[in-house]
């Protein structure tokens, strides 16, 4: 089974005590996340790597090619 976007989040900033340090919660609140919160996504993406609309596709829609920014 593929990883999910939140579980590929955790592996690239390096474990949940790894990304919990990086933005400044406890490890115990990731593990009980079965989605990226809301209010987390952006510190999530940026120490990660992971992009805002694979975390949580119902609130950022993904870019469309050749979209002006």
């Amino acid at each position: 089974m593929e990883p999910t976007a939140l579980e590929r989040a955790i592996e690239a900033a390096g474990g949940t005590k790894a990304l919990s340090r990086k933005i400044g919660i406890s490890s115990q609140a990731i593990s009980q996340w079965q989605e990226c919160p809301p209010l987390r996504v952006l510190e999530v993406e940026k120490v990660s790597g992971v992009p805002r609309h694979e975390l949580r596709p119902d609130i950022y829609p993904a870019p469309v090619e050749g979209a002006a920014a």
